[in-house]
């Protein structure tokens, strides 16, 4: 059962809650921006559902509301930031708008970023790049939920990485995607409707493939992309690794099993041997490489080639990275957006605690 609200009225009731825990304006205004970036996109796991888990990790004093975000360490094209255990939301964009500045100056910009939070989706900080004529790249680490080809101990998290690159007169291109078959964010929403999960998702505490989409609450673990050994699951554990050092060894975060857990009950690691989750995101100037008209017009024709590549029987196109979630966007935009009942009486709740109201 879905109840259905607009846009603004969600964006209102987020930047409300974001404020009640004491976020400035400024800093309210962008998470509640970036969260619902992700509810109007489709990508329903990360949006208002984890609203209730912002809030959590506030009371458990894992996140400051009111962060000063420095710089450790700068070169012209790169820095390392302290997110001073910010919100992720508000932490992610800082840095991604300091890696298109030093692009603006040098060509390309690169950020590492230590002692933030779950930074919502990574496609919203790489899009930032496109109004500048520039790829952005986003990628973070997350809380150790995925177990490695050959283990049944988690170690990696979901370690999304997100690139959109610009186009001419065709949409850009956006690619934003798990290193896991699925993001834990879908097993939540499947819990919630009390459904299976596809074989291949998770695994149980034996190692052995389950459809229990609350096998992680038993010990159970998710899977690399690929699922398993014979479907190249190594694949998918080396892109999850290359995220995990990018993002948190580089930065000085907490990486592989001491990546702090997002849900504010589980226990934090013992002995974590950085600061915080981490993020990595980069920014590269089209003219930096070749004239950006140039770029742009030929990505047009890369696009308009793939899109009508010919497509297997039963489906009608050939999509490109970014179609579904565009075209989403615009529908949820006009028709409003489709929040679960047990999202819906989570946000009641927190309705009741700050004496706000939820409007549709």
């Amino acid at each position: 059962m879905e109840t259905i609200f607009s846009y603004q009225s969600l964006y209102d009731f987020t930047f409300s809650v974001f404020k009640s825990i004491g976020c400035n304006d400024e800093h309210a205004a962008t998470a509640a921006k970036v969260l619902l970036s992700a509810d109007a996109r489709g990508i329903d796991s990360h949006g208002v559902a984890r609203l209730t888990g912002y809030v959590r990790l506030w009371e458990a004093k894992r996140i400051n509301s009111n962060p000063e975000i420095i710089i450790k360490h700068e070169t012209p094209s790169t820095a390392v930031v302290d997110g001073d255990a910010g919100l992720g939301l508000v932490v992610a964009p800082s840095a991604m708008q300091m890696a298109i500045d030093k692009a603006e100056k040098v060509g390309t910009g690169w950020v590492s970023v230590c002692n933030s939070n779950h930074f919502g989706i990574a496609g919203f900080h790489a899009m930032m790049a496109l109004k500048k004529d520039m790829i952005g790249i986003a990628m973070t680490n997350a809380s150790a939920l995925v177990a490695p080809t050959f283990s049944i101990e988690r170690m990696l998290g979901t370690n999304p990485i997100a690139v959109a690159i610009p186009a001419g007169e065709e949409p850009p291109f956006i690619a934003d995607f798990a290193t896991t078959t699925a993001a834990n964010g879908k097993l939540e929403i499947l819990q919630r409707k009390k459904a299976d999960a596809p074989l291949g998702w998770v695994q149980d505490a034996t190692g052995k493939p389950t459809t229990n989409a609350v096998a992680l609450k038993s010990g159970g673990s998710l899977l690399p992309l690929g699922s398993d050994r014979e479907h190249s699951s190594h694949k998918g554990y080396a892109l999850g690794s290359i995220v995990d050092i990018f993002s948190a060894v580089l930065s000085g975060a907490s990486y592989g099993p001491w990546a702090p857990p997002f849900p504010a009950y589980v226990p934090m690691p013992e002995n974590m041997p950085g600061k915080g989750l981490g993020h990595f995101f980069g920014a590269m100037r089209i003219d930096a490489f070749r004239p950006a008209a140039e770029f742009k017009c030929q990505m047009d024709n890369w696009i308009r080639r793939f899109r009508n590549a010919k497509p297997v029987q039963g489906f009608e196109k050939v999509l490109v990275p970014g179609d579904p979630e565009r075209e989403l966007e615009t529908i949820r935009m006009k028709e409003g957006i489709p929040v679960e009942h047990s999202v819906v009486k989570d946000l009641q709740l927190l309705a009741d605690r700050f004496n706000l109201v939820l409007l549709q």
